[in-house]
């Protein structure tokens, strides 16, 4: 549903200017499916072999939620969006890093086409009047990347708590996923990812609400446990099987 944002008007003023809202504009939904599901996942499965699993644990999901993924390559975020379940990405938007894809008018726009992206400051998500939560209020999904930057030696670092306090905040659940293979497929500081389709995995693990009590800091690690854990359990399988793995149905 496109969203309409109005504001009460003195009697006797001009009627009310109404902004549509790029988040969850249907016209812009339908160009991300594009950008998203021909163009980008066209390159995504020229250039790489991907295993995707665990999307049956997101049958019931409705409403908004946080994905939360841990973070090796700029190849995360394209195969989040291309393997996610389409009725749940469809308005998805990913945070991104305020000071690099927000400083620049070209990138700002392809950020926001592709990804639905919404500026990330990288102190944390949890301030106040952040837009990240009013998307969640709203009922939009996020995708946040919680190490606030890519791994430089391809394990799983600290997770911040922000995503887990808003998650907490408007009583959504964060999602977790486990990228496997990215960064070895293009690493750190590579301008493009190695020949070959290297093998790659999308794992989805079951939504995880916040309990009573929970501090966002004790949430945020048992989700960063469950992504540890879908990657160990996952990762000799997903990268043993190199170009004999067909990327699953999509």
């Amino acid at each position: 549903m496109t969203t309409r944002v109005t504001t009460k008007r003195p009697a006797g003023s001009e009627p009310p200017v109404v902004q549509f809202d790029r988040y969850t504009s249907k016209p812009m939904a339908a160009a991300r499916w594009v950008a998203q599901r021909v163009l980008l996942g066209g390159v995504i499965r020229s250039i790489l072999t991907v295993r995707i699993l665990g999307r049956e644990r997101l049958a019931d999901l409705r409403g908004a939620f946080v994905v939360v993924a841990n973070h090796s390559s700029h190849l995360d975020a394209p195969l989040v969006f291309t393997t996610l379940p389409r009725r749940l990405a469809r308005y998805l938007a990913a945070g991104a890093a305020a000071d690099y894809f927000f400083d620049v008018r070209w990138r700002k726009g392809l950020t926001a086409l592709f990804f639905n992206a919404f500026p990330i400051h990288r102190s944390g998500l949890n301030r106040p009047a952040s837009e990240a939560r009013s998307l969640l209020q709203r009922g939009v999904p996020l995708l946040v990347f919680p190490e606030g930057t890519r791994s430089k030696n391809g394990s799983i670092g600290t997770f911040k708590s922000g995503a887990a306090a808003l998650a907490n905040q408007t009583n959504v659940p964060c999602v977790p996923v486990a990228i496997i293979g990215a960064g070895l497929a293009h690493p750190r500081g590579s301008k493009w990812p190695k020949s070959g389709r290297p093998p790659v995995g999308v794992v989805y693990g079951d939504p995880v609400f916040a309990q009573a009590g929970e501090t966002p800091t004790d949430y945020m690690r048992r989700v960063r446990g469950e992504v540890q854990r879908l990657h160990d359990e996952h990762a000799h399988a997903v990268l043993s099987r190199g170009r004999a793995t067909s990327g699953g149905k999509r």
